[in-house]
């Protein structure tokens, strides 16, 4: 009896560590599509809608409200001021070392020029930092898609919008180390908001350079995909540690994959919601866990 329990208790141990694996991507998958899901409720107006229509209907609005890409008018002035941009862009190089905090940034007052007080006009303070990482990450991908892409018409859509999402995610290699607190501070009820607002421009910076010029309601679809495929790969980046990045690089092609094994960009963001969700208690059986 005794060998029997002493067996059982390590063969219990080692599905234990199994399932506590740093690359599960069950959990990774649906706990970003859920935080996904409560993001956009919460940054939606409240409005009574049919139940068939509502989660559509918020993200669409969400959606909606953000700028669109024009080459008939100016581009939009910078998202920040002069001395505004300077402390941060001086303070984001005290990331890596301080975080996305306070400290960071009153190093970076000082290494402008300014009085360590000068941090605090800041909006927002530390998510003003995150916030100067996820604009200046987004608007360098127009540079680098030229670099990447120097033929118009090589290689196709689908293959610009994976290199393009690599690349962003590559974007956070420097700070990678700190990126689960900024995770954490854009979660908070009052930076959700515009966390997602910022999302969603990722998604169609991504989809227009990618050379996408669909203006059938797929548009609303495509962003709100990438979006989640985006965040969901972002989050297992964090803890990843295979050479390169091998791992996440899988991962992104997976969930890409999936998405086209479904036939194409899906219907809408409910299908793709609930297609997800099913995959992820898919992944869940196939580790033993009873669902």
């Amino acid at each position: 009896m005794i060998g029997q329990d002493g067996k059982s208790s390590k063969t219990n141990r080692k599905r234990q560590h199994q399932k506590t694996t740093h690359f599960d991507e069950a959990g990774i998958f649906m706990k970003t599509n859920l935080y996904l899901a409560i993001s956009f409720n919460m940054s939606a107006s409240m409005r009574v809608l049919p139940r068939s229509a509502l989660r559509t209907s918020r993200l669409t609005q969400s959606l909606a409200r953000r700028p669109f890409h024009s080459y008939d008018h100016p581009p939009p002035p910078g998202a920040f001021g002069n001395a505004e941009k300077s402390i941060l862009a001086a303070a984001y190089k005290h990331v890596p070392e301080h975080g996305f905090s306070q400290k960071a940034l009153s190093c970076g007052a000082r290494d402008a020029g300014y009085l360590d007080i000068s941090a605090s006009v800041i909006p927002d303070g530390a998510f003003g930092l995150i916030r100067y990482h996820l604009i200046t990450q987004r608007e360098a991908l127009a540079t680098r898609s030229q670099e990447l892409f120097p033929d118009p018409n090589q290689p196709g859509v689908s293959a610009r919008v994976e290199a393009l999402t690599w690349e962003r995610l590559m974007g956070n290699k420097l700070v990678l180390d700190r990126w689960q607190e900024a995770l954490a501070v854009m979660a908070q009820p009052s930076y959700v908001p515009e966390s997602i607002k910022e999302l969603a421009k990722l998604s169609d910076e991504i989809w227009f350079l990618a050379g996408d010029k669909a203006v059938d309601p797929s548009w609303y679809t495509k962003r709100a995909t990438l979006s989640m495929i985006y965040s969901t790969s972002e989050l297992f980046m964090t803890n990843d540690r295979s050479p390169d990045f091998f791992e996440t690089r899988q991962f992104l092609q997976r969930r890409l994959g999936e998405v086209k094994s479904v036939g194409g960009m899906v219907g809408s963001f409910g299908q793709w919601a609930g297609y997800t969700l099913s995959a992820g208690v898919n992944i869940l059986r196939s580790k033993g866990v009873r669902v």
